[in-house]
């Protein structure tokens, strides 16, 4: 016989219909057993060995993701043989009920019963004496307060999963007396005081979890005393720094993770003694020194976390150039040389890892990750975890790379992101997420798709101009549901820092956005006093990271955007790729019909040695004589352009007085990017060089337009005195020149006799000078490297 109306009463209250029907004979019949999926469980197990085989009784339950509301009905209590209670990942509330207490739990062939419910208050203390207890697992519920001195009197307790709640206090000292525990996690509560040294009598103990606890350092020296440990996280502790504590006697180890604790001084050469380990994670410490040589002992390693330290010394080859299967995240160091080439690599994140500041060292590698080339962005706009997409008129880039474990992506020096840790509980869980649930998101498409992290992801803003910007971080939590089941109880936490500075701890997107699925945006201003920002989202330890499954958790996050709270120099928008080619062929068919016309009336060559003025200046091209009488002295109805040597003199003038802007045409307005116009203007006066061998080749010049080379425009400055008689007489002519063609005009000032001769050399060859003729005096420079010539 079974207690039919007991299973009926449960049945009813939680709308398990399947046990509506029940009879005494359902033990035997199988009709207790209804599992709707693989994974949605409905079971009871009996035990029918008592009065010779004549009587059941229920032994066991499991009622598993059901979505089950509402209470633990106190009807459990009348199953007076039960010992195995599962309520994993449903969508109960309440307290525990004490009537739980009368039974002879034991809780030994489940490690979840009450996992992921919402179940609240305070742990009661009557569950103390349930002394044939032997497993509790109340992990990603709502339950608060202090822990029960009570629990410490469960001597056959050998699992105590108190994760993810919002328990307070400190761990009892009655924890202690449990001798027996092999697995201990209570990761994401809210404890104070220090890790408590008693854990050194766990001695039994294969697993211990305290990420982000709250609680003080420094790890107990007790700890040495734990030799079966296969698992040990401790992580984010407060207090002071501590010395790295001693596990050398802890040999069997597989996971060894003291992230953020404060720990100083030089990893220790007994960690190549820890041959099973497969991830090591001491990321976000203040180690020192060198990596031990030891490490190359570890045969079964795959993930290594050692970023945000202070080592130093070359990167081991077993991580500068793992083998594939071993991820590496070696960030944020001082180590002084790596054998590896590549910036990019989908199993090595070096970013800002040298201390080197030499030119050789990839950009990437270097501190702060500073801009190879000329500051030139000003806004920033990334899709994270998405495709390119287009909002408000921008263009946001492409982001779906699914690599995170260690790794680092640049996209053109434009921006980039540092990803790293492994999933717990799930190491394949992709860094990409999309709204799989189908959620009701109103707002821009970047809403739909996100990037996320298992410890830390950093986003960049590369070679950006200086300046305080306006930084938007745009979040909408797609991992959970909106409705009434166990997937809608998942709770993200994680802290948001800009330019160092934390924003925000413990950021609860879909508390703080007034629902899952509902967006909401962080706008900061901040300042790049350098070229590079960084937004930095990390994960502390806290949250749920059980629900809806193992491995949900962590920093998320939906798109970027970063606009300029400055005025940028941009004019309209700057000029069409069109207008760029349309105004440099024109200046190129200016010149080249200025030499033509020359050269069909017989002034290109020959010598005059009539005009006694110019006789310093040896051309060897056409004498004043020459060009007055071409131009039937520089009558207008003769202008064919604005490249002859009058027009270029005045250019020469405006340039040196900073007004070079002066020659475009008023027509346009400010309805063009001062920019392009300058950038323009300076490659003309390169074409337009009284030199022909000091004029760029063609490959040069389209290099300089599209931004790849460096202009460099012939800067010519005056100097008071000086010995450079073959520009004197240039300038001397260029002036008589400008004067004579219109008495109309406006007189240029006329200044004197010298200027520097610069050559410079492009990727597609020099530019050389005849050391007999007026090209040794013109000057170019580059104009990022711009350096006036000293008065006397």
């Amino acid at each position: 016989m079974i207690t039919v109306q007991a299973l009926e009463a449960i049945a009813y209250k939680l709308q398990i219909t399947e046990w509506m029907t029940i009879s005494e004979n359902s033990c035997n019949d199988g009709s207790l057993n209804k599992n709707r999926s693989k994974d949605i469980i409905i079971m009871a197990k009996c035990n029918c060995s008592y009065e010779k085989g004549t009587v059941c009784h229920v032994t066991s339950i499991f009622l598993k993701k059901l979505n089950l509301n509402g209470e633990i009905p106190d009807e459990f209590a009348n199953l007076t043989y039960l010992q195995e209670i599962d309520f994993t990942r449903n969508y109960l509330n309440g307290t525990i009920p004490t009537s739980l207490t009368k039974l002879p739990l034991v809780g030994q062939q489940s490690d979840r019963q009450m996992l992921g419910n919402r179940l609240s208050g305070l742990i009661p203390k009557e569950l103390g004496s349930i002394s044939t207890l032997e497993s509790i697992n109340l992990e990603d519920n709502l339950l608060t307060g202090t822990l029960p001195q009570s629990l410490g009197n469960l001597s056959r307790m050998r699992r105590l999963f108190l994760s993810s709640n919002n328990f307070t206090g400190q761990i009892p000292e009655s924890f202690g007396k449990l001798k027996n525990l092999t697995d201990f996690r209570v990761d994401g509560n809210t404890f104070s005081g220090k890790l408590p040294s008693f854990i050194g009598n766990w001695t039994k103990l294969d697993r211990l979890d305290m990420q982000g606890t709250s609680m003080e350092g420094p790890i107990p020296s007790t700890i040495s005393l734990l030799t079966s440990l296969t698992e040990l996280r401790i992580t984010d502790l407060n207090g002071s720094s501590s010395t790295f504590p001693d596990l050398s006697s802890i040999t069997s180890l597989k996971a060894l993770v003291l992230r953020n604790c404060l720990i100083t001084g030089s990893i220790p050469d007994y960690i190549g003694n820890m041959t099973k380990l497969k991830t090591w994670d001491l990321s976000f410490n203040q180690l020192s020194g060198v990596i031990p040589n030891t490490l190359q002992n570890l045969k079964n390693l795959t993930y290594v976390f050692l970023t945000n330290n202070s080592l130093t010394g070359a990167i081991p080859d077993k991580l500068s150039n793992p083998p594939d299967k071993v991820k590496s995240d070696l960030s944020y160091n001082n180590f002084t040389e790596t054998s590896t080439t590549s910036c990019q690599r989908s199993t090595l994140n070096l970013a800002s890892s040298l201390s080197s500041t030499e030119e050789s060292v990839s950009w990437c590698w270097k501190k702060g990750l500073p801009c190879s080339q000329k500051p030139k962005y000003d806004s920033l706009f990334i899709n994270c975890g998405g495709r390119s997409t287009i909002y408000d008129k921008n263009d946001y880039s492409e982001d779906t790379s699914s690599n995170g474990a260690s790794y680092f992506f640049s996209e053109s020096e434009r921006w980039a992101f540092s990803s790293n840790g492994v999933f717990l509980g799930d190491e394949d869980a992709n860094n990409t997420a999309t709204n799989v649930y189908s959620l009701n998101i109103t707002g821009p498409d970047f809403y739909q798709n996100a990037r996320l992290a298992a410890i830390s992801l950093r986003y960049y803003g590369l070679c950006l101009v200086q300046g305080n910007y306006k930084v938007k971080l745009h979040f909408a939590e797609i991992m959970y549901t909106d409705d009434q089941t166990y997937k809608s109880l998942g709770k993200r936490l994680f802290d948001v820092s800009i330019q160092g500075t934390r924003y925000i701890k413990d950021f609860n997107i879909a508390k703080e956005a007034g629902g899952v699925g509902k967006t909401i945006t962080k706008e900061y201003n901040v300042d790049v006093n350098e070229t590079t920002l960084e937004i930095h989202l990390y994960w502390a330890g806290k949250g749920t990271n059980a629900l809806p499954e193992r491995g949900i958790y962590g920093p998320l996050i939906s798109a970027i955007s970063v606009t300029p709270n400055f005025k940028v120099d941009t004019g309209g928008g700057g000029l069409s790729g069109g207008a760029i080619a349309g105004i440099v062929i024109s200046s190129f068919i200016v010149v080249a019909l200025i030499l033509l016309f020359l050269r069909m009336k017989g002034y290109l060559g020959g010598n005059d040695i009539q005009n006694t003025e110019l006789l310093d200046l040896k051309t060897g091209y056409f004498s004043l004589k020459q060009i007055k009488a071409a131009t039937n002295n520089f009558d207008p109805a003769n202008k064919i352009g604005e490249g002859g040597f009058g027009p270029v003199y005045k250019a020469y003038v405006l340039q040196e007085q900073g007004n070079i802007l002066d020659l475009v045409d008023p027509i346009l307005g400010s309805k063009f990017s001062k920019e392009e116009a300058l950038r323009l203007l300076n490659i003309s006066l390169l074409c337009t060089n009284p030199s022909p061998t000091l004029r760029p080749q063609m490959t040069s010049v389209v290099s300089m337009i599209e931004g790849h080379m460096p202009i460099q425009a012939p800067l010519v400055h005056r100097k008071i005195g000086g010995t450079s008689e073959g520009a004197n007489a240039m300038f001397k002519s260029l002036e008589m020149i400008s004067h004579d063609s219109s008495n109309s005009q406006t007189q240029v000032s006329t200044y004197s006799n010298d200027s520097e001769v610069r050559r410079s050399m492009f990727t597609d060859g020099p530019w050389r000078s005849s050391s007999t003729s007026v090209r040794d005096s013109s000057t170019a420079k580059l104009v990022e490297d711009h350096h006036d010539v000293d008065s006397d």
